[in-house]
């Protein structure tokens, strides 16, 4: 009966989210070949977004995890970061000047919509492309 909070999922969060328990190049298998039963990406579509919850959700239930639009994460970017972080949920740099991205978007090709691939801009920057789900603690 406590107050809820809510907030952006860390990068590690997001990862395991969309891996939903795989560590292939997508939470599904079949690949590229079958990217667009999953995601909106650039060839699937009529080039823009697709309404939430149109393409096949992942092992987890969640849908929209490749591609549509770049999600927003709560950590700072760090190019190499992953190379010394924590092994087991790394929270991303103190400090940065970018806050990273993850997903793909419809405009990109497949490989950019992959579980792993990671992206960055300033989070002050206002975009028709991007987009958030959100993380509830308890």
């Amino acid at each position: 009966k406590g107050v809820k909070k809510f907030r952006l999922p860390t990068e590690a969060e997001w990862e395991y989210a969309c891996r939903a328990g795989t560590t292939t190049p997508f939470s599904f298998d079949g690949g590229e070949d079958v990217l667009s039963a999953y995601g909106n990406y650039a060839g699937s579509t009529k080039n823009s977004t697709k309404q939430v919850g149109s393409m096949k959700p992942n092992a987890f239930g969640l849908y929209d995890m490749h591609g549509n639009v770049w999600e927003w994460c709560g950590d700072w970017y760090g190019k190499k970061y992953y190379a010394k972080s924590p092994p087991v949920n790394p929270t991303g740099p103190k400090r940065g000047k970018y806050s990273v991205l993850r997903g793909g978007g419809w405009y990109n090709s497949p490989k950019y919509c992959r579980s792993a691939n990671r992206s960055y801009d300033r989070s002050s920057e206002a975009s028709t492309t991007g987009g958030f789900r959100i993380v509830m603690d308890f």
